[in-house]
């Protein structure tokens, strides 16, 4: 049986510390999916299909890696995809303790689904897509942080 990881977020921009942890899990796992979903109590940034295409860019090389996008339960989705693990990075211990619960409930709906955590390496933690979003927003160059190229938004 394949070993799929499920590599779930929003990706409103998926960052280069999102790209290290994927590079890492391929050496984990036999797939890794990166699955972008969509948060209700969000409003994108990127448009889905953009990033999307983007994604499929960067990992056109890469074979074991796919990207797709998704509603409603991660824990759903990875059953649909037949993942058994979900793929998740911590920058500290706050992510640790947000995922935590995330994690629980995720098993409670898919009781065989393992959360996999990966510390994002050390000089990838400092950076959120948070942060890019408000540098790009305020004409900033953010091209040190992503593996791809974003264009200056329309004055």
């Amino acid at each position: 049986m394949s070993r799929i990881a499920l590599f779930p977020g929003s990706f409103d921009p998926f960052t280069n510390g999102h790209l290290d942890i994927v590079r890492r899990g391929v050496v984990l796992f036999d797939e890794v999916i990166v699955a972008i979903g969509t948060n209700s109590s969000k409003q994108r940034y990127l448009p889905i299909e953009q990033m999307v295409a983007l994604l499929a860019e960067v990992f056109r090389n890469e074979p074991r890696v796919s990207v797709r996008t998704f509603k409603g339960l991660t824990a759903e989705f990875a059953r649909e995809v037949g993942a058994r693990f979900l793929l998740r990075g911590l920058r500290n211990s706050p992510d640790f303790e947000y995922e935590k619960p995330i994690a629980y409930g995720n098993q409670h709906v898919n009781p065989g689904l393992e959360t996999v955590f990966l510390l994002t390496s050390p000089a990838l933690g400092a950076i959120s897509s948070t942060i890019i979003r408000d540098i790009h927003r305020y004409g900033g160059n953010v091209d040190a942080f992503l593996p791809y190229p974003l264009p200056p938004l329309a004055s």
